[in-house]
């Protein structure tokens, strides 16, 4: 898909939507929670025509169920609201995602066993990589079997990541 922006000089210039792909274990806590706040921090920025994002999990386990019940009540809490259903990464997501953002190292780890090519394998990074307050390496710890403070503590960094990765797309966006 493509995006339409006008100049200032009335010259049409299209740019190719980036397209990104949130990957965790499951598809039904981290993942999911990260496709639907990149989507709401580029709807806020103004920018949302630029992206087109989806999340998928490693594991097969949730395939078709909704988000855990938990996260969504902790993002309502915070104004984020949405649904969907999880999904397994597949090989050809590496065919129709520009980025491919793992929220943790397994999980990166898996993803980078399928790629096939050097241009796949770079495709993959970390969420926490955009994170002011991570580092390279660090992972959005997984909630699923601990209690309501971890759900708030993933929220928290996957928002501070989410808008880390945005700015960093917009940066390269506007430089070219």
């Amino acid at each position: 898909m493509e995006a339409s922006i006008t100049s200032t000089g009335d010259q049409e210039v299209r740019l190719k939507k980036q397209r990104i792909l949130f990957v965790c274990l499951g598809n039904i806590v981290r993942s999911p929670l990260a496709e639907n706040m990149f989507r709401h921090l580029a709807q806020q920025a103004g920018v949302q025509e630029h992206y087109e994002v989806d999340s998928a999990g490693t594991g097969s386990w949730h395939v078709g169920e909704p988000p855990d019940p938990r996260m969504v009540r902790v993002a309502a809490r915070h104004g984020l609201r949405y649904d969907g259903r999880a999904r397994q990464f597949t090989r050809q997501d590496f065919e129709r995602f520009d980025l491919i953002i793992a929220m943790d190292g397994d999980n990166r780890a898996h993803l980078l066993s399928k790629a096939r090519t050097a241009e796949q394998a770079d495709k993959v990074h970390l969420l926490r990589e955009f994170d002011p307050h991570g580092g390279a390496n660090a992972p959005v710890p997984d909630p699923y079997y601990g209690g309501q403070d971890g759900f708030e503590e993933v929220y928290r960094i996957v928002e501070r990541s989410c808008q880390g990765l945005l700015s960093h797309l917009e940066a390269v966006r506007e430089e070219q």
